[in-house]
């Protein structure tokens, strides 16, 4: 899995029949160049007919396929590629998301069967092609035996919530699974410290700590239109473009704490849409490292907040996971997304199976 943030590729094995996680195996992560990451921002925003797509295809497959080669095990292979372009709504023509590299030529030069294009069929029946992870939050959910209800919320560049019924048969069961994007999370923080301060991200929230909130610009940012949608939805990167102008006259603290604040907003504010309050919420991704954003997240919740870690699951691996869990529901022939979950028409399965021709 190669994320939004383009820092580099995250790869993790796993055992499973589609169903149950049996195993989990070795995980590993290849960094980006810098000079990668600059073909790759190039390209964000094209479709596969954009001037820089050919490059960053490039650079996509023979990174993964560098990483991919260390898994001399694998019986297969889930290769989600690299989102350039994502447009669920048809905003600019047709609903279509585009992510960059070849899975028939990673199949080919592993020599080993990939599933790829995993978004293209949930979108081509109505749905918004994301999230994917939430048929793998429930087998998460039933390996570490929850159950009552619970939520596994992503901070990523974007926020993300899976609301998860374990006592449900199936992830496609009707209540089993609610899911949607809470809202901005990480990125604008992120965004904010490389213009002010040349860093990559707040580390452990360090600079939003010593800031003070601004409420009145927080409340101004949760009248925005998407809040009230009713799930599932899903945001792009910039969806929240207007964030940066919101607290460019504030001191760096002050809006670091304010964006912060802002993606705790957001994932309450998202908390009211599911069935039943969640006895735990279970945070995965990078803003788990990020104590002050913890901190708001336990404040604006009745839930008990919880870094993913201490079930055993590793939350820097869990999306790569995910796929390769979703890329053995494809080859079984399974569906990897449900109405509840990305609002598809119907429960389908999607990705397409490459084998290699030798």
């Amino acid at each position: 899995m190669s994320g939004t943030s383009l820092d580099g590729i995250d790869a993790a094995m796993l055992l499973s029949d589609g169903h149950t996680i049996t195993e989990f195996g070795p995980t590993a992560f290849r960094p980006y160049s810098a000079a990668e990451q600059s073909t790759l921002r190039a390209a964000l925003g094209q479709w596969s007919d954009g001037p820089d797509v050919a490059a960053a295809s490039e650079v996509v497959e023979t990174a993964h396929a560098a990483l991919l080669a260390r898994f001399k095990d694998a019986q297969l292979i889930g290769f989600h590629g690299q989102t350039l372009a994502h447009d669920p709504y048809g905003l600019q023509g047709a609903p279509r998301t585009h992510q960059a590299g070849d899975g028939a030529l990673m199949a080919e030069l592993l020599q080993t069967p990939v599933v790829w294009d995993f978004r293209s069929a949930d979108i081509e029946m109505g749905g918004q092609g994301a999230p994917l992870a939430p048929f793998f939050h429930f087998a998460c959910a039933k390996y570490i035996q929850a159950t009552a209800p619970v939520a596994f919320l992503n901070m990523g560049g974007v926020g993300n919530l899976t609301y998860v019924d374990p006592a449900k048969p199936t992830p496609e069961t009707g209540g089993a699974l609610l899911a949607f994007d809470t809202g901005p999370a990480n990125a604008p923080v992120n965004d904010l410290m490389m213009k002010r301060r040349n860093l990559p991200f707040d580390e452990n929230g360090a600079c939003a700590a010593q800031g003070k909130v601004d409420m009145e610009l927080v409340q101004k940012f949760l009248t925005d239109p998407y809040f009230h949608k009713m799930p599932p939805k899903s945001l792009d990167r910039d969806s929240f473009a207007q964030l940066p102008d919101l607290i460019q006259d504030l001191s760096d603290e002050d809006a670091a704490a304010t964006l912060t604040a802002c993606a705790a907003a957001a994932v309450a504010r998202g908390l009211e849409h599911v069935p039943t309050t969640p006895k735990t919420l279970y945070v995965t991704g990078g803003g788990r490292k990020n104590a002050t954003l913890m901190a708001a997240l336990q404040d604006g919740t009745s839930a008990q907040v919880i870094d993913i870690d201490e079930t055993g699951l590793d939350g820097d691996m869990l999306e790569a996971q995910a796929f390769a869990f979703l890329a053995i529901r494809v080859a079984r022939g399974l569906p990897t997304s449900a109405p509840a979950t990305t609002g598809v028409a119907a429960s389908v399965g999607g990705g397409r199976l490459s084998r290699p021709s030798a």
